[in-house]
């Protein structure tokens, strides 16, 4: 079992996936700063590594590095390492846990914004949970445009009311969710 708690590695992940969206390079550095120093805390170091599937965060303690290279005769314990997915498609055998979550998103955008919202926050949960099995939270800005400007267009049959406040919904959605709110 890994030595960091939860909540270190949710802070973790998040200040990733800001740094990953910044679009000023000090922000960026300043996300992976604070990243950094808090898994310093616990003698942890993060680092992306990046597979056939997308990129992964791997924050494993620092004791296994050395001059910069994990070394596997230093890796005691496997299960010491956190892996989090950051790009590419999540976990398939989640998928039940993963759509389930997304459409209690969906439930609180149409509750609090009205049924057009709801009904892009649908689309949206269709999206996710069925091409990229993740929660709505997870979505990265390439996915939020896949999805405007291919799924949409494609498999969905928005009515005319629904596509004139697409980008909005998006955005509410996304918030609803916990995610980073994509700039439209």
């Amino acid at each position: 079992m890994t030595d960091l708690p939860t909540d270190v590695i949710e802070r973790a992940e998040r200040l990733t996936r800001l740094a990953r969206e910044a679009v000023d390079d000090a922000e960026a550095d300043a996300y992976r700063t604070e990243r950094d120093e808090i898994l310093a805390e616990y003698d942890y170091t993060a680092r992306i590594r990046n597979d056939e599937t997308g990129d992964i965060l791997v924050c494993h303690p620092v004791e296994w590095v050395d001059d910069g290279v994990i070394r596997p005769e230093r890796v005691d314990d496997i299960d010491r390492g956190v892996e989090i997915r950051l790009s590419g498609p999540g976990d398939p055998d989640e998928w039940e846990e993963i759509d389930a979550a997304n459409r209690a998103v969906v439930e609180a955008v149409t509750e609090a914004h009205g049924e057009t919202h709801g009904a892009n926050a649908e689309l949206l949960a269709d999206f996710m949970s069925n091409h990229y099995a993740k929660p709505i939270s997870e979505a990265t800005p390439d996915e939020i445009q896949e999805f405007r400007d291919d799924y949409v267009r494609r498999n969905a049959w928005p009515t005319a009311e629904q596509q004139s406040v697409l980008d909005r919904s998006i955005r509410l959605t996304v918030k609803e969710a916990g995610g980073c709110v994509p700039d439209a």
